[in-house]
Order: C-alpha cells, then sequence, then structure tokens
C-alpha cells in the first residue's frame, strides 16, 4: 500500500498564521510504477491527470490518494462532511495496461453538499466487471481506514461498464449500500453482447453477404471481416434492405422512439479501429472480453428480429429470421450477471439514442426487477440524446438530488414509462428529465 498525499484547503489559514505563502506548489507528477498484483500493469500516479494536471482538494475539502492492491484511488472529503460517502465505478477503458483513477462527474456537486466521494482505477483494465466491483467496494473499508471516519451511509454510482458494476455490486453487498445511481450502464450484462451480435448478423442477412462467426479467428480474419462490411455497407446503404436494418436495429435497442433515425446516422457514420461503429463491435472482434470469458458469451438462438411491431410477423420477417446467423452461447463464467434483485433504490439514467450501450439495457434491468417483485426500488429516466454518456450537469445533480431524496426520507421520485411500448414511441417521450435541446433533437420540440 502507498498512502501518497493529503491536501487540506484548510491549512490556508495555517498559512495566513504562519505568514506562509496560502497555497503550495503542486508536486510534480510521477512515471507509472509496476502494478504489484497485476504482472504487466502499470499504475498511474493518482495526484495527475493523463494530461499532467496535478489533482489537488476543492476549496473546503481535503484529499488522500495512493495506490492500493494494484489499484490507484482518490478520495474527497469536504470540511463540513455530512456523513455520507459516494462511490464511483469508471467504464470500459479499453485494453491497454495502465490503469489509472479519474474524478466522478458530479465531484464539485458532490462536495458542494456535504457528500465524501471515493473513486479506484481498478487493478486491470478490459471489460473486467469482477474486478471492478471488488476494486470499488473495497473502497468503502479504504475510506475509513485512511480517513479514520465511519460513513452513515454509502451511495454507489457508476457510468458504462461502471453501471455494470453498480448493478452487480449492489446485489453482492446488499448490506453495505443504501442508493446506487447507475448511469448510460449496462444493466442489461451480456445482453448486451447479445446486442452487438444482432446488429451485425441482421446486417449480413439482409444484404446477402455470408460472415463467420469469429470465435477464434486466424490472423487474417480482420482483413477478411472488413471486405465482408464493405459488401454489406453496400449493399444497406440507400436501400430497403438498409431501411429494414435501421428498423430492427430500433427494436433491438428499446423499441420505437423519438430521433431514432438521427441516433442511428449517427452511429452509423461513427468509425472504430477502421471499420463503421456498429461493425467494429461483433462479438470477438474488440478484444473486450479478452481474457475474461471461456467461449462465447452471445446467443441468439432465439431470438426473433422484428422490423415492424404487427402481431403477426411479416413475409420479409419471416425470411430475415429463416437467414440470419443463428450462434449458441458457449460461456458459463467470465461476466458478471445482474439477478434484477435491488434490495435499495435505484436511480438510473440513459440516453433514447445511445446505441453504444443501448436504451434496452433499461428495459432488461427493469423487466427482471418487475418479475423478482423489486419494481418499486427501480426508476429509469429516459434523456434525448445520441451519444454515449453525454448527460447535462444539470440531469446528472437532479438525478442524484432525487435519489438522495429518497434514501434519506422515503420519497419514491418520477421515473418513466419505459416498458409500456406506446409511452416509449410517444412524441413526448424522453422530455420529462432532459435538460437543454441537443443537435439531433433540434427539430423534434417537446410538446
Amino acid at each position: 500500500m502507498i498512502i501518497r498525499r493529503a491536501v487540506v484547503v484548510a491549512a490556508l489559514f495555517a498559512g495566513i498564521l504562519t505568514g506562509a505563502p496560502a497555497t503550495a506548489a503542486p508536486e510534480p507528477c510521477t512515471a507509472p510504477v509496476p502494478s504489484d498484483t497485476k504482472p504487466g500493469y502499470l499504475v498511474a500516479d493518482p495526484d495527475c491527470g493523463l494530461d499532467g494536471t496535478p489533482f489537488t482538494a476543492l476549496p473546503g475539502a481535503r484529499t488522500h490518494t495512493g495506490i492500493r492492491d494494484g489499484a490507484a484511488y482518490r478520495i474527497e472529503v469536504p470540511r463540513r462532511w455530512n456523513g455520507r460517502l459516494v462511490v464511483y465505478a469508471h467504464g470500459y477503458r479499453g485494453t491497454g495496461t495502465t490503469v489509472y483513477v479519474s474524478d466522478p462527474e458530479l465531484r464539485q456537486h458532490y462536495v458542494d453538499r456535504g457528500f465524501a466521494w471515493a473513486a479506484s482505477s481498478y487493478a486491470t483494465n478490459g471489460y473486467d466487471v469482477a474486478q471492478g466491483v471488488s476494486d470499488t467496494y473495497a473502497l468503502v473499508g479504504l475510506f475509513r481506514e485512511v480517513t479514520g471516519k465511519r460513513p452513515g451511509k454509502v451511495y454507489i454510482t457508476g457510468a458504462s461498464m461502471g453501471g455494470h458494476v453498480t448493478g452487480v455490486a449492489i446485489e453482492r453487498h446488499p448490506r453495505t449500500f443504501a442508493g446506487a445511481m447507475p448511469m448510460c450502464g449496462v444493466l442489461g450484462d451480456v445482453e448486451l453482447f447479445d446486442y452487438f451480435l444482432d446488429a451485425n448478423v441482421t446486417a449480413a442477412a439482409l444484404a446477402g453477404v455470408p460472415i463467420e462467426f469469429p470465435l477464434r479467428p486466424d490472423a487474417g480474419y480482420p482483413a477478411r471481416f472488413a471486405a465482408q462490411v464493405g459488401r454489406i455497407r453496400t449493399a444497406l446503404t440507400g436501400t430497403a434492405a438498409g431501411a429494414t436494418w435501421s428498423d430492427v436495429v430500433e427494436r433491438r435497442s428499446g423499441g420505437e422512439r423519438p430521433g431514432f433515425p438521427a441516433a442511428f446516422a449517427y452511429w452509423n457514420a461513427a468509425t472504430q479501429g477502421g471499420l463503421p461503429f456498429l461493425f467494429s463491435l461483433y462479438p470477438g472482434l474488440s478484444g473486450g472480453t479478452a481474457g475474461m470469458a471461456e467461449g462465447n458469451l452471445t446467443d441468439n438462438r432465439r431470438t426473433l428480429y422484428r422490423s415492424t411491431d404487427g402481431w403477426r410477423l411479416t413475409p420479409e420477417e419471416k425470411r430475415l429470421n429463416a437467414e440470419v446467423l443463428r450462434v449458441g452461447r458457449t460461456a458459463t463464467i467470465g461476466v458478471p450477471r445482474i439477478a434484477g434483485r435491488p434490495s435499495i433504490p435505484v436511480l438510473s439514467l440513459h440516453g433514447i439514442g445511445d446505441l453504444f450501450v443501448p436504451f434496452s439495457m433499461e428495459q432488461e434491468y427493469a423487466r427482471e426487477a418487475a418479475a423478482n417483485g423489486r419494481s418499486r426500488l427501480f426508476v429509469s429516466r429516459a434523456v434525448r440524446d445520441v451519444t454515449h454518456c453525454g448527460f447535462t450537469q444539470a440531469e446528472l445533480r437532479r438525478g442524484f438530488d432525487d435519489l438522495v431524496t429518497w434514501v434519506e426520507r422515503g420519497h419514491r421520485p418520477a421515473g418513466d414509462a419505459i416498458l409500456d411500448r406506446r409511452a416509449v414511441a410517444a412524441a413526448s417521450f424522453g422530455c420529462r428529465f432532459t435538460e437543454g435541446v441537443r443537435p439531433a433533437y433540434a427539430n423534434l420540440p417537446c410538446p
């Protein structure tokens, strides 16, 4: 364990008394150090950002930083602490071998409201949810050890993969946390990878281009798949088949909803690793679960693909379901599952145009919570945004404050009816909790 520094803004007064300068120059950043738990990993200096910006305490607060068990951490405690702690779980950071800690989006708001917060780098990168849960949970004990304070209530929040971490953590440690706020979270766990599979195999079937399932791709596979994607894109661009694919992706990502054409255009134009974004996530290609699961995580053997919402399949839908590549799940361990059994209040935010971690993740969790008789403990709020985790400070602050009121006073806040297909498709969906108008929704004013 290495505890690096504690910065006390209140020391300003000591400077006045002694005649010393009110603030001291920050110590220079240090190079990443080898992990003492994960061979081959480096741990970045927790007192600096990746751009070299020093991490210093906000006015009226004290910070603690260090490295514990291969993970860097940051802790910040307001001078007027309210006895509450927020632990923050970060999102996916690729498969590099340097881990680093960063601040939560609501850092200033937490301190202004008297909340302490703590964050971890995790000891690994990749889609390692289990490590994220372990290191985020460890922050609670670390906070007590480092600060000498025992929080009366602990909240947990996380973005993207950090939402997956949050969902698992509150089920594994039900007595530790008082409230949870996942944001743009993977609350559907491995259903996310099924969605990536769905987008690709339906595109290929509609384009009439055979594709492989890359369980164990050979060295020539990336170039081969890129060529296949090129033929798929040509067949789907500006065609009836392309319009059908958009309709299928819309239903697999959350159902008919306002602004989907703009969202689909946004994500279809994005690229990653030289491929159009949705194709870059074809299971087994991006490497995001490399080393985390033995075998295949995805399964579409019983998936019914729809491009319409009618009672019966259209002839085109029947043909698609007959021709699409079917894949069976073989992995039994690796990515932790979320059962949808919260024992504490959970308030979640999600962009309805997010096609990286789609809105359907919220619906999956809501269905599981309902099946477990836990609907009263889950509130979901839809935000009109096409990016991934593109929330405004106002949206995040409102969500957190309403969660705190729910936990502390028992007042369950309002949310959106995300399992009501007609409500989701309504022109007003996403308006209630969206603060400001994003460009993609400029032509879709709220009623």
